[in-house]
């Protein structure tokens, strides 16, 4: 019974202990080595390849949510300098959180087609439905016609995506810790330009024609 106990109290020091305080200068070293070996991992994305710094990111945003590190730097994007969740994470995200039966999609006619979804809050009993989507809604807010929009191409998926992050906001928006979906910052702002770097010969430096990027 003593060990249980043990093991109880150890795990609770352990999660409180992955929070850590950025004003300790040994803690924050401490989390910079530990970042640097995640950062070293081919099975990282590029957001965090050899970029420390992002992994130190995506462990706080781990230990404050409850999340596995890996699952958070799988799904955790950054558009237009911004850090964004995944579709499917914002579902996901819902259905592990304890509090609701798993979301039921509920497609719709309405404005040229559209979806809701809903759950049961399990404190209650209370049936939670969260706001329809349409493509008329779409359309009219602009995201039908973004520059790489995937309204066009993948509409349905698009609709479960957008109802799941309505959802989220309305009845847990801590869940996804204020941060929108990286297809909802994209349909407000359109797509990333790419750079695309030039190389420059000494020739070219020489004669002043050196560009870095276009």
């Amino acid at each position: 019974m003593e060990e249980a106990k043990q093991e109880t109290t150890d795990l609770a020091v352990n999660e409180q202990s992955a929070m850590v305080n950025y004003m300790d200068a040994n803690a924050l070293n401490k989390l910079y080595k530990n970042a640097a070996v995640f950062a070293r991992s081919d099975l990282v994305p590029d957001t965090y390849k050899d970029r420390p710094e992002n992994v130190m990111i995506a462990m706080d945003v781990a230990a404050r949510g409850g999340f596995p590190l890996m699952a958070v730097m799988q799904n955790l994007y950054v558009v237009k300098g911004r850090p964004a969740w995944s579709g499917q994470f914002c579902i996901a995200a819902i259905n592990g959180c304890g509090r609701f039966s798993p979301l039921t999609f509920v497609a719709v006619e309405d404005g040229g087609g559209g979806m809701y979804c809903k759950a049961v809050r399990l404190e209650d009993g209370e049936t939670c439905i969260g706001t329809t989507i349409t493509m008329q809604m779409a359309k009219d807010e602009g995201w039908l016609n973004k520059p790489g929009s995937k309204w066009k191409s993948m509409p349905e998926q698009m609709l479960r995506y957008r109802a799941a992050a309505f959802f989220a906001r309305t009845f847990c928006p801590d869940v996804l810790m204020g941060l929108q979906t990286a297809d909802e910052i994209k349909d407000v702002w359109g797509e990333e330009k790419k750079k695309k770097t030039v190389k420059n010969t000494l020739d070219d430096v020489i004669d002043g024609e050196y560009t870095e990027e276009l």
